[in-house]
């Protein structure tokens, strides 16, 4: 079964910058198209990044300009580099396959938690 550990989170203030690791436990992890979601209190969890199996990149408008999503094949790994971070980016963030791509869904992780202060 595969296991997404995410990390990279903390708190930062409005303006700031972090970046997030995702390490996948699968041999296959290139093969995938993958994304970054993130769920607010009180919210449904939404997906903000996604990057296909050959790098090309989408973002949805709150975070277009500002997010990153980037992959590392060899290290099972993707990223997401948070820039110019504002308090309504304040979520736990996960990593999981392209909900939109697949039927089904990786076991979530964790999470990584992200607080941005005003």
């Amino acid at each position: 079964q595969v296991q997404l550990v995410e990390s990279g989170g903390g708190l930062v203030q409005a303006g700031g910058s972090l970046r997030l690791s995702c390490a996948a436990s699968t041999r296959t992890f290139s093969s995938y198209a993958m994304g970054w979601y993130r769920q607010a209190p009180g919210k449904e969890r939404e997906m903000v990044a996604a990057i296909t199996s050959a790098g090309s990149t989408n973002y949805v408008d709150s975070v277009k300009g500002r997010f990153t999503i980037s992959r590392d094949n060899a290290k099972n790994t993707v990223y997401l580099q948070m820039n110019s971070l504002k308090p309504e980016d304040t979520a736990v963030y996960y990593c999981n396959r392209n909900k939109l791509a697949y039927s089904t869904l990786f076991p979530w992780g964790q999470g990584t938690q992200v607080t941005v202060s005003s």
